[in-house]
């Protein structure tokens, strides 16, 4: 185990140590950041699908049937999100964190927060009512998706270590989830001015499929859907 004294130098290399910084054209693995002063910079949008009520779903559900919710819903989530460009960057335990990148990363996180919609109302929910129709389960999730400059460093000591995402698009994503509405899609004013029509607008005759709403937590514009678009 480090003394105190280890542990105390070890801070202070940190604080003194310059930012070795470069431009990342590509969402970084771990293995492509070093794990001293070393980050990549780039800009993009960030998602996070969170799944809803997940204690009362392990306080009143059997265990294997909460692990069988979990992987319903996360690896639904992944699929979509990798078949639509973006990059899978972490997991905290009911819920995934992705990053898009690129000229249309705000086209491509925002429909895979109706997609994700879309798993869970017409794909999960009735396959479990069918598998398990007596549970009286319903599944309910929600996504946040925010876009900013983001600086990726890498923490942790050697053989315990990940990439950490630095900026107001991670944060902003992650707390938008904790929105609790009729709608299950989150997004900010800076995501919904990116946003192409064909992702701003559904139905026939061609609506808005995103609402306006006062963020109160954070004092800002965004914009909740409940829409779902088909897989």
């Amino acid at each position: 185990m480090k003394t105190k004294d280890d542990i105390t130098s070890i801070i202070k290399g940190i604080l003194k140590t310059q930012w070795q910084r470069r431009e990342g054209r590509v969402v970084p693995e771990a293995t492509d950041v070093k794990l001293g002063n070393d980050a990549v910079e780039l800009e993009g949008a960030v998602l996070y699908a969170d799944l809803a009520e997940s204690t009362a779903l392990v306080n009143g559900f059997k265990d294997w049937f909460a692990a069988e919710v979990y992987k319903c819903y996360l690896v639904g989530a992944c699929e979509i999100i990798r078949g639509a460009g973006g990059s899978i960057t972490s997991f905290d335990g009911d819920r995934v964190m992705a990053v898009f990148i690129g000229d249309n990363c705000c086209d491509s996180a925002a429909k895979s927060a109706l997609h994700i919609h879309y798993l869970v109302k017409d794909i999960i929910n009735p396959a479990i009512q069918a598998e398990y129709p007596n549970t009286g389960y319903v599944m309910k999730q929600a996504v946040g998706v925010d876009y900013s400059k983001l600086f990726v460093a890498r923490t942790g000591i050697r053989g315990a270590n990940d990439l950490v995402w630095v900026g107001r698009a991670a944060n902003y994503a992650a707390k938008l989830c904790a929105v609790r509405s009729t709608s299950s899609s989150f997004i900010t004013a800076d995501v919904y001015n990116r946003l192409t029509d064909q992702v701003k607008m559904g139905g026939t005759p061609p609506r808005s499929m995103w609402s306006k709403f006062s963020w109160q937590d954070r004092g800002i514009v965004a914009y909740e859907s409940n829409w779902h678009w088909g897989l």
